[in-house]
């Protein structure tokens, strides 16, 4: 009996799985789309409009959780490596 490897199985050293998802470099533009999808989430761009047309202030809670966002993505921004898992609620501000 004899056993060969099938080509793009594992005979292809250092071969990604089909199904597994790798990041390629990191780079700013990723951690300013994670704090636009959390400020999109807390809908700010909604409270700004509301506090425009009617003149009443935006809450300030949400207003602090927003210069909170802001904050962490400058300073995830500033790390060498940005670290692979930059969207873990680690490095962001809990959200209530």
């Amino acid at each position: 009996m004899r056993f060969a490897v099938i080509e793009g199985g594992l005979g292809q050293a250092g071969a990604e799985a089909p199904g597994s998802f790798r990041r390629q470099a990191l780079d700013v533009e990723d951690i300013e789309a994670e704090a636009r999808r959390r400020l999109k989430a807390i809908k700010l761009d909604e409270w700004r409009t509301r506090e425009f047309v009617s003149g009443y202030p935006m809450p300030a809670d949400i207003k602090h959780l927003a210069l909170q966002i802001e904050f962490a993505a400058q300073a995830l921004a500033r790390l060498s490596p940005i670290p692979a898992d930059f969207d873990s609620d680690v490095y962001w501000p809990q959200v209530w």
